[in-house]
């Protein structure tokens, strides 16, 4: 057969095509071996293989092939050999045809010989190469196990084996037909079905689930590199178009595999035409196409992002065909396109360097993205404003247009979708990170410099058209030339204008005294030039200055908006507004400090993300001491928290004091002073080996002979000290720093002392003494404020004194209870041991155990609150009637430090027992309403809500009253009215009413504080079961109360806020009805309306729409009205949008009998009426429904 070359080999479409007879001297299969006759074959052919060398395949060519029809019954072991040989025979012709093809000496009969030979064994090598690979996709797909150990060990063995044959297999390949092995074919035209049957194999090979994986990189490659050849050699390169977009329309998983395949086809192999081919393809797909593709859209996103990381350039002479995507529907489409513009921006049109081709494409491309920042779709415009961010990142973005994309990224800070918000948020941080001006300096700052370079240029161009010669005709040709000449130097040269001062441009001239005199036209017109520089300087530099005008401007703006999304109740949202805040303070921009304090309150969140952003926040730009020794790092630490602590209140304190704990400090006092001490606050809980360690000094400076100078270093200095034990921290309300120094002192009197109440007791007889003393000298003048000291120093006393019995005392019980019923065990006998062990397991069974002695012991602890600390011979009884007095004759002492100190003081009294909370609480409520003074009505609040905690049954009737407060004219008294009703609400200490609707209002309030601590409020409301939802029809009937007055736009936008808590279908389908059911009772227009505009604010879906349809009696008689009429016309257009095809008609239809009811009922008479929102019929087309 060798001899006789007279057959040539075709390569078949399928295998059975060779058994048939074909063309005249076309190669046919003579005999097809039964599976038992193929081993003894196939050692002939491995013998054969061994004399004869490759050529061999062209005898033994039906072995092989019968083993391809014998594919799916034969064993593992038998194709693996087969693999092997064919391994071996594609070797042997890699290695020796080189020297054949190019010895030029090669016969026809020798060149057919070999290309049979080729055509023979890349045929069988890549048609047993997918015949594997189905194998081992069928056996990974199989879950059922197989039958017995051994068979179950060798499928997975050979599983194993070949996906480590596979890259032999491509390797090979690879090594062949990188070969010219073209010249074997006359006019080295490869026929189709060769090149089909090599790239088949390897597409094959890519449609493996797993081929994306990290492991099967070496294999991934591999394909990529026989596709790379065949489509450089082979003519392959439209049918690899083909098929890639073929695999990615069926394959989402290949997006990034074919970029890379695509990348080192046009990189590697020069092919770069095959980039623009598959664009173009992509770009020729119709919306129609594109919406039935499926998943197919999704891997055409992917791949055109992919590919733009890699081949950026290649993409750029075809990336027109793309922008027709960016009309269409497919909003990943619109994302990939945007995508590769930005890679387009950052990668190629990008630097100083552009030529007047590149600088239009870039400023096109950036007009485009501009566009879709504001896209219909929600993903579109959160994937344009992260572009823009990695432009700005990347330094990509022209000056020119800082400004312009700034504006519209603030703008975006109010979008309703949290993925565009946190984009946004991010993309201004990158601004302020990779900005070219001055953010430390405000617009405020920035306005006198630009008025006085302003004046500057306007004289020089008054000066330059004095001089200038001619008519005005000329006058204006010269302005015209320049200022064409300064708009052409600004646009190509816009990413970072340099800024010269006086100084530096007087430097920049050239000096001319060396230099041999001219003419004098030659010098006047120098000296023109000179002038006209100066002139051109000048006007950059005022654009500057606009420029970084208008850049505060809009990063004052973004901050404000931002330290209002600090309190929203999206995680994420609050997150990335936290790490905004950290960038703008980290780059010092002005104003920065606010967002940093204003996020301290939110290290006590209920959610763990938000808190730990805020702990790392503060621990980054704080609590990060820098420094090579404890002692600088000390000092570093200091003066970071420095600005912090001026001017800090108690709650600041306290807010720091919460962080510092969570962070691990390691320092040394190193000064003495008010506001170190008031670090050794916050630090002394987490490490309170650095308070000890410096005990002494505390003591000898802030409490030695000096302290009269310094009560505030005395107060935190105490309270210092007494952090350091371990104990339950009571919060303490801020005062004047005498009084929180006393109320200290006093606290740690009764941690630290023997016998606190007989040491305190002789203290209050002391200071009533000196009281009466200095009346009785004459010293008047500071009674009042004396008196006032006492009577705080009472207050103090009575209130630790209680804690004390509560906490030290009752411990000191339950111990000495221990320690009897211990030595009682040890004297009973055995006898006994067991009687009480049984009684016992009848207690625990009961839950009895522990409980009575427990309670003895906290019925003793209150019977001597009620019977002995207000008995007669108590020091304490003595001031309870003063305290009375004072508090109920506001107008005989109207001393603002002593009816603040005495109603202070009272409060405290009446945490005493239940009887005197009982005989003063009207007292306590009459001076909460009737005080002229705000701090004494916002600590009164304060005392109010302590007492609700011990005595919450005698404060329930008053909780109208606390409520009453959140209405006060003071802004302070409000911000202290909702922080205690916060905490009491939500730690369930006291019932959530109607009159939360008080807190509603305040999410109105004109301090931006107490609006965010109101909108924190409903966050947190929101995550207690059903609590809004069952609140709401109640708030409702409140806020459109007419006799509230409630301004309709007010209502509308607390409607809003409240009902976005509103998520689950049942709660909206609840509230339809319940809100259809109160049109019956409400009487007034207002009302009605109100109630229309509540029921178009819910989330309505199928079923609330249906419940909608089952109350219609219930509003159908209201539809006259316009107010009624158009918010309920505006559910069903929104339902109606997004509907399915087969209820577009039933809304259609509903929307015809509302519309058809509110024309023919007769309205109420136009002197009843009120203005209304608008035509009802423009508000109908506002919402998308026709005429």
């Amino acid at each position: 057969m060798l001899a006789d070359m007279s057959w040539d080999f075709v390569v078949p479409v399928s295998l059975d095509d060779l058994l048939k007879s074909g063309a005249i001297n076309q190669y046919v299969v003579q005999d097809v071996l039964s599976p038992k006759q193929l081993p003894s074959h196939l050692s002939s052919f491995k013998a054969a293989l061994r004399s004869q060398g490759p050529v061999c395949i062209l005898e033994h060519f039906d072995t092989m092939y019968s083993v391809l029809q014998h594919c799916r019954t034969v064993d593992l072991a038998l194709k693996e050999d087969t693999l092997e040989f064919l391994i071996q025979v594609v070797r042997g012709l890699s290695v020796s045809l080189p020297s054949l093809l190019m010895s030029g000496t090669l016969s026809a009969a020798d060149r057919k010989q070999q290309l049979n030979a080729v055509k023979m064994s890349v045929f069988l090598l890549c048609k047993l190469t997918e015949n594997l690979e189905s194998d081992s996709c069928r056996e990974s797909i199989v879950t059922a196990p197989s039958k017995g150990r051994k068979k179950e060990k060798a499928s997975g063995k050979g599983l194993q084996q070949w996906d480590s044959e596979r890259e032999t297999v491509l390797q090979c390949l690879t090594q062949l037909l990188q070969l010219d092995i073209r010249s074997l074919w006359n006019l080295s035209l490869v026929e189709e079905e060769f090149v089909s049957c090599v790239t088949f194999c390897c597409y094959k090979l890519l449609e493996n689930p797993t081929i994306g994986h990290m492991k099967n990189k070496p294999t991934r490659d591999a394909i990529i590199h026989v596709l790379g050849v065949m489509v450089k050699k082979y003519n392959h390169m439209l049918g690899a178009c083909v098929k890639v977009i073929q695999l990615l329309q069926h394959f989402e998983q290949l997006s990034s595999v074919c970029a890379q395949a695509v990348s080192a086809w046009s990189s590697e192999y020069g092919v770069k035409a095959i980039v623009g081919e598959i664009m173009r393809e992509i770009g020729q797909k119709t919306s129609d196409e594109l919406a039935r593709e499926g998943s197919g859209v999704k891997a055409f996103s992917s791949f055109l992002s992919e590919l733009s990381t890699l081949v950026p350039e290649a993409m750029i002479p075809n990336i027109s065909v793309l922008l027709t995507h960016l009309e269409g529907e497919s909003a990943s489409m619109r994302v990939a396109v945007c995508e590769v513009l930005g890679e387009v921006l950052v990668r190629v049109l990008s630097g100083d360097k552009l030529d007047d081709s590149g600088r239009a494409d870039r400023d096109r491309f950036l007009d485009t993205l501009q566009e879709h920042i504001h896209d219909a779709h929600s993903h579109v415009r959160a994937r344009v404003l992260q572009v823009y961010s990695r432009i700005v990142n990347s330094k990509a973005l022209p000056l020119c247009r800082y400004t312009e994309v700034m504006e519209l990224a603030v703008g975006r800070l109010g979008d309703k979708s949290v993925l565009v918000c946190k984009s946004a948020i991010q993309l201004l941080a990158a601004f302020i990170a990779h900005n070219p001006y001055s953010c430390k300096l405000s617009s405020v700052d920035l306005k006198k410099p630009l008025e006085k370079e302003t004046a500057k240029l306007k004289e020089m161009r008054e000066n330059m058209s004095e001089k200038a010669p001619g008519t005005y005709l000329f006058v204006c040709l010269i302005l015209y030339l320049v200022l064409v000449h300064v708009a052409h130097f600004r646009s190509s040269d816009c990413n970072f204008l340099p800024v010269q001062g006086p100084e530096e441009n007087q430097a920049s001239e050239p000096v001319a005294s060396d230099q041999p005199p001219t003419p004098q036209k030659e010098g006047g017109k120098a000296a023109d030039e000179g002038k006209e520089n100066e002139l051109k300087k000048q006007e950059m530099l005022v654009q500057y200055l606009k420029d970084t005008e208008s850049f505060a401007l809009q990063v004052e703006r973004a901050i404000a908006v931002i330290n209002n999304m600090l309190y929203w109740k999206t995680t994420t949202v609050v997150q990335e507004a936290v790490q905004f805040c950290v960038t703008a303070r980290e780059f010092s921009v002005a104003d920065s400090v606010c967002g940093v304090r204003k996020m301290l309150p939110l290290v006590w969140s209920t959610d763990a993300a938000v808190k730990d952003a805020v702990v790392q926040a503060y621990r980054r730009l704080y609590l990060n001491p820098q420094g090579d020794s404890t002692r600088a790092k000390a000092q570093t630490l200091v003066e970071s928290l420095s600005e912090l602590m001026v001017d800090a209140s108690l709650g600041t304190i306290q807010c720091l004091e919460e962080i510092v704990s969570n962070c691990p400090l390691y320092f040394i006092l190193l000064d003495i002073s008010s506001m170190f001490i008031n670090l050794s606050v916050c630090s002394c809980s987490a490490e309170r080996e650095v308070v000890l360690s410096n005990l002494d000094t505390l003591c000898s400076v802030a409490l030695g002979e000096k302290v009269t100078e310094d009560y505030l270093l005395a107060r935190d200095t105490v309270i210092t000290i007494t952090n350091i034990t371990d104990h339950v921290r009571v919060m303490v309300l801020s005062d004047p720093h005498w009084q929180t120094f006393m109320e200290q002192a006093i606290r740690l009197i009764y941690f630290l002392a023997e016998s606190p109440d007989k040491l305190c007791a002789r203290l209050l007889q002391r200071s009533a003494r000196l009281l009466l003393e200095q009346v009785t000298e004459g010293g008047e003048p500071n009674q009042s404020q004396i008196l006032a000291q006492l009577l705080s120093l009472c207050g103090a006393v009575a209130f630790w004194q209680v804690s004390h019995l509560e906490r030290s005392v009752s411990t000191e019980l339950r111990r000495r209870r221990g320690e009897k019923e211990e030595k009682e065990e040890k004297e009973k006998g055995p006898v006994g041991k067991n009687k009480d062990a049984n009684d016992s397991c009848v207690e625990e069974e009961l839950g009895l155990t522990g409980a009575s002695a427990e309670d003895t012991e906290a019925e003793f602890i209150r019977k001597i609150c009620e019977t002995e600390l207000l008995a007669d011979g108590n020091m304490l009884s003595v001031f309870l009637p003063l305290l009375v007095k004072v508090c109920s004759s506001p107008g005989r002492y109207s001393h603002t430090q002593l009816t603040t100190a005495a109603c202070l003081a009272l409060s405290q009294y009446m945490m005493i027992s239940p009887t005197v909370c009982k005989d003063n609480i009207r007292l306590l409520f009459t001076v909460l309403e009737k005080s002229s003074l705000p701090v004494v009505r916002a600590n009164t609040i304060i005392a109010l809500g302590d007492l609700t905690v011990r005595f919450p049954n005698i404060l329930e009737p008053w909780t109208p009253n606390l409520y009453a407060r959140l209405c006060d004219e003071n802004a302070s008294v409000r911000l202290t009215a909702i922080t205690v009703l916060t905490q009491l609400v939500l730690k369930d200490v006291m019932k959530v009413k109607g009159q939360v609707s008080e807190v509603a209002v305040l999410l109105l309030d004109p301090e931006p504080h107490i609006t965010s601590l109101a909108l924190n409020f409903f966050n947190e409301l929101s995550a207690k079961d059903n609590a809004i939802y069952n609140l709401l029809p109640d708030i409702i009937s409140r806020l459109s109360d007419p006799e509230r007055g409630m301004k309709e736009e007010d209502f509308n936008t607390i409607m809003k806020q409240l009902f976005s808590y509103i998520t689950k279908e049942r709660q909206t389908e609840s509230l339809v009805e319940k809100l259809c059911q109160r049109f019956r009772t409400a009487k007034t227009e207002r009302q009605w309306a109100d109630l229309a505009v509540s029921l178009s604010l819910l989330s309505m879906c199928e079923r609330g729409f249906k419940k909608l349809q089952e109350c219609w009696d219930c509003y159908s008689d209201k539809l006259a009205e316009d107010a009624v009429y158009q918010p309920l016309l505006s559910i069903m257009a929104k339902l109606r949008r997004r509907a399915k095809p087969q209820f577009k008609v039933l809304y259609a239809t509903c929307i015809h009998t509302h519309t058809h009811t509110h024309f023919t009922q007769t309205p109420l008479p136009k002197s009843a009426r009120r203005p209304t929102r608008g035509n009802s019929l423009t508000y109908a087309f506002s919402h998308g429904l026709s005429a």
